[in-house]
């Protein structure tokens, strides 16, 4: 009975199981795409070549470009650092040559001292200032020494016109022409910058 009614059925409704097996059929046939079927777009091995030198030349570049950058953030972190250094050294150039000719001052007034409170003289008082005045003067000097303030000693050395000023020239007596004979105003250098020229007299040949 079950086969006749199929029988039946395909005979009023044969298009129905002809597109049934036609759909079994054809996704039969198709099924999952291969992927090896897709297309591919490969680039030449040149064109990858060319590229490829291309990164290598922007990455050179941006490493030059970084090593530049370096470099001179170091040498304005050095200038700075040098500036730094400087202001903290010399910033107290023009006090300091105030100071040297408050020196200059205590140094005459001792001698004076010394000249008035010689033995033939029985004052007192004069030897105390005296000797009060080379205290003072021998403290200033430490201080001075203290702070990178130094006074000059140039005689018997060469003449130099970064650190001397010629005032004078005295015979040759002993001594080698161009040599500093005697000075006349001391000169002071400040953590070996000069701040003060020494006044100096310097040798030369005596002309008869």
């Amino acid at each position: 009975l079950s086969s006749f009614v199929a029988s039946l059925y395909f005979r009023e409704f044969p298009c129905v199981f002809s597109t049934a097996a036609q759909q079994r059929s054809t996704g039969d046939e198709c099924g999952p795409e291969d992927p090896r079927d897709e297309p591919k777009h490969p680039l030449s091995d040149c064109a990858l070549e060319h590229k490829a030198i291309k990164l290598e030349e922007q990455v050179r570049d941006l490493t030059e470009r970084y090593r530049k950058a370096l470099a001179d953030s170091e040498n304005v972190r050095r200038r700075t650092q040098k500036f730094v250094e400087d202001a903290k050294l010399f910033g107290i150039q023009s006090f300091c040559r105030d100071l040297v000719e408050v020196a200059d001052i205590l140094e005459k007034t001792a001698e004076s001292a010394a000249e008035e409170a010689e033995p033939s003289n029985p004052n007192p008082t004069l030897k105390k200032i005296y000797e009060g005045l080379s205290l003072i003067e021998a403290k200033l000097q430490s201080v001075f020494a203290k702070h990178g303030l130094q006074k000059m000693n140039p005689v018997g050395g060469k003449y130099d016109p970064y650190d001397h000023e010629i005032v004078c020239h005295v015979p040759a007596e002993g001594m080698q022409p161009g040599t500093i004979a005697l000075v006349t105003q001391d000169g002071y250098k400040l953590h070996g910058r000069t701040i003060r020229h020494a006044l100096v007299g310097v040798a030369v040949e005596s002309q008869e």
